[in-house]
């Protein structure tokens, strides 16, 4: 057939294969006593098959094709793993690190500034454990606002996930999300660094957060927000031009 949706090779196998079935299973076959096969042939009825073309509705379906539909049935396709299916894609409009990594890299500017001057060092040598409860004030800031951070009252406008990623990956994307609320005029923001049986990245955040001007405050999550493996960010308003 001229409009085959098999290319002739796969035309002269489907014959091959169709010769063989209808003959039946050579009797001197070894494969089992009295010319039995050994393995089950599962096959699609007639019934079902009539039922498939209908649905396909082709003109293109003939002998060849039922006959290749009945040897295909049961057969399941394997997963590709080198494509990422939709249905588990991350959902949710929050970027994540690697966005912001990129992004500071693009940008450069504000972000770049504002992680140059810290210290992973000086992080790293006050660690903390991964079920502590982080909590830290600028001596400016008045206590009630304070307890509304810690009590989750305060809205967080954006957030970024850092979970496995490395320290420099991290402090990147820290710095971007900080920097992206400064420029949109937001005063909080989440940031979750998991807990893990180390806590480095979480020693890290909190180290970093202490070293930053513009952070007035920062305090684990409440449960709600992620708990200790999360904290919210506290940081200082733009100043209006009547103002600088």
């Amino acid at each position: 057939m001229s409009n085959s949706l098999f290319s002739q090779e796969m035309q002269d196998q489907l014959k091959e294969l169709k010769g063989q079935l209808s003959k039946g299973r050579d009797t001197t076959s070894p494969d089992g006593d009295n010319g039995k096969p050994t393995e089950p042939v599962s096959l699609l009825t007639q019934k079902q098959v009539k039922k498939t073309v209908k649905q396909m509705d082709s003109e293109h379906i003939d002998d060849d094709k039922v006959l290749f539909m009945q040897a295909m049935h049961g057969v399941n396709q394997l997963d590709d793993k080198n494509v990422r299916s939709p249905a588990n894609a991350k959902k949710g409009s929050k970027p994540d690190a690697a966005t912001l990594s990129k992004r500071a890299a693009a940008q450069g500017s504000d972000a770049v500034e504002l992680g140059a001057g810290l210290s992973d060092m000086q992080a790293l040598l006050n660690p903390v454990a991964g079920e502590a409860y982080l909590s830290y004030k600028n001596p400016t800031l008045q206590n009630k606002i304070f307890t509304q951070l810690k009590q989750g009252k305060l809205r967080w406008y954006d957030a970024v996930d850092i979970h496995g990623c490395t320290i420099e990956e991290a402090r990147v994307a820290m710095t971007q999300l900080l920097s992206q609320a400064k420029q949109n005029n937001e005063t909080s923001v989440k940031i979750v660094h998991g807990k893990g049986s180390e806590a480095i990245l979480k020693t890290c955040v909190n180290g970093w957060l202490r070293q930053l001007p513009e952070v007035l405050a920062f305090c684990s999550a409440p449960p709600k927000d992620g708990g200790n493996g999360a904290v919210l960010v506290l940081l200082k308003k733009n100043k209006t031009d009547a103002e600088k």
